[in-house]
């Protein structure tokens, strides 16, 4: 579906989870299913750290809670994990959580 909106602040480009896939953790404790961790994460290259919630899933793919609504946020794009300087991991974006939209629903 391709969506075309006005401006770059449209509602509908924002996005507040995503469901990441082939998630490799390279550092830290190994994590039990269903129970929430907190740590941050980067989407795109030099962009600030952004607070996020992880929940490992029975399948093996991390439901991935944003703390502020991230804009532009596509499937096929990484997701890198972070504690402070340390990376945690990554995985590749597999489902984006978009904002509802009222008027598009």
């Amino acid at each position: 579906q391709l969506l075309v909106v006005q401006g770059d602040a449209h509602a509908s480009l924002y996005s507040t989870g995503l469901t990441a896939t082939g998630v490799n953790w390279i550092a830290g404790a190994a994590h039990t299913p269903n129970v929430p961790f907190r740590c941050t994460a980067k989407f795109r290259y030099r962009q600030p750290d952004q607070g996020v919630t992880l929940t490992w899933q029975e399948d093996g793919s991390v439901d991935v809670q944003f703390d502020q609504q991230q804009k532009a946020i596509t499937p096929g794009q990484a997701v890198v994990f972070y504690d402070g300087d340390v990376c945690l991991g990554g995985g590749t974006i597999d489902q984006v959580q978009k904002v509802p939209v009222p008027a598009l629903q």
